[in-house]
């Protein structure tokens, strides 16, 4: 999807302005995102009690999955906008990783939200591979998954004449290595067959807690959050399915805005594709109570140690 934020083949060289603005704007959301991403890892990878639950692993799974696809993305992005141009051997893997974690979003909500509905109906005896230590089975199931079918994209496309794969420099995206027609449709059909796939998952797991809300008087708070988590799961991926309004959103701009064709790319790019990115896992680790407690406390740590540090000269003086 990273190619929402190409700009055409004829396009002129781009304001310096405009560039330095656009940039400006992507780094800091960038900055912010990596910052709580990091702070989310630092208290699983602290706390080895969550990592004992396989909802946490999942999680913690998306966020480093989502985190691969912005900076692969947010790189991309960075070499178009300063033409930056080099062989097609050192473009593919960044274009890959790109494609391949995109992909991969969508059936970590589908086992998110499986993972709930294990939980609510095989409390006491859960099948194996749902346990938390045969969760790297799911998970190296899922990177498979993706990769493979990104594999079979890449290898539709033919050779080009007069270019080397080894040598010729070309623009970093994804013209340069999916340019064919059968390439197209081909992740048209894969992504609307993904995202249709986690949609009926959501849609089933979603329904069936709900009836066992009704039937159950007794641990129904517990079940009302797992409705509401595979809730959030079906809000998760209707903001990844934003990327795929790209199309109608550069008609509605070319008709009615009078944009230049890099500056609608660039709008596609920012609040379809990085926007949605940021907030799914960040809405999903906030309104965790047990993250959200850890959270608090690293920041109120922090806030001390900066408090004791710069206390520290004060004394050192008053001493003096």
């Amino acid at each position: 999807m990273q190619k929402m934020f190409e700009p055409p083949g004829n396009a002129t060289s781009h304001n310096s302005l405009s560039v330095i603005i656009k940039v400006c704007v992507v780094i800091p959301f960038v900055c912010i995102f990596l910052y709580c991403i990091v702070v989310m890892l630092h208290i699983f990878a602290s706390h080895r009690q969550l990592l004992d639950s396989t909802r946490y692993i999942l999680f913690s799974y998306l966020l480093i999955n989502d985190t691969l696809q912005i900076l692969s993305s947010v790189l991309l992005f960075l070499f178009i906008m300063g033409k930056v141009y080099f062989a097609i051997v050192f473009c593919a893997p960044l274009i890959f990783l790109s494609a391949a974690t995109f992909q991969n979003t969508p059936l970590i909500l589908a086992t998110l939200s499986l993972e709930r509905y294990v939980s609510i109906f095989y409390p006491l005896q859960r099948p194996a591979a749902w346990r938390s230590d045969r969760t790297w089975i799911i998970i190296l199931f899922l990177c498979l998954i993706s990769c493979i079918f990104t594999v079979v994209d890449f290898s539709m496309e033919g050779s080009k004449p007069g270019v080397d794969v080894l040598s010729t420099p070309v623009l970093c995206r994804d013209f340069a290595v999916n340019s064919s027609p059968t390439q197209t449709w081909f992740r048209v059909y894969v992504f609307g067959i993904f995202f249709a796939l986690v949609a009926v998952i959501i849609f089933f797991t979603y329904i069936r807690i709900l009836l066992e809300t009704r039937k159950l008087r007794q641990d129904r708070e517990s079940v009302s959050k797992a409705l509401h988590t595979v809730l959030l799961h079906g809000l998760q991926l209707l903001l990844c399915m934003l990327a795929f309004t790209h199309p109608i959103t550069v008609s509605l701009l070319v008709l009615h805005a009078n944009w230049a064709p890099e500056d609608i790319a660039f709008f596609n790019f920012f609040c379809f594709i990085l926007i949605p990115r940021f907030l799914s896992p960040l809405i999903y680790g906030l309104r965790d109570e047990s993250i959200r407690g850890y959270m608090k406390r690293v920041h109120c740590c922090s806030h001390r140690a900066r408090i004791s540090a710069s206390d520290k000269p004060q004394i050192k003086l008053s001493g003096s």
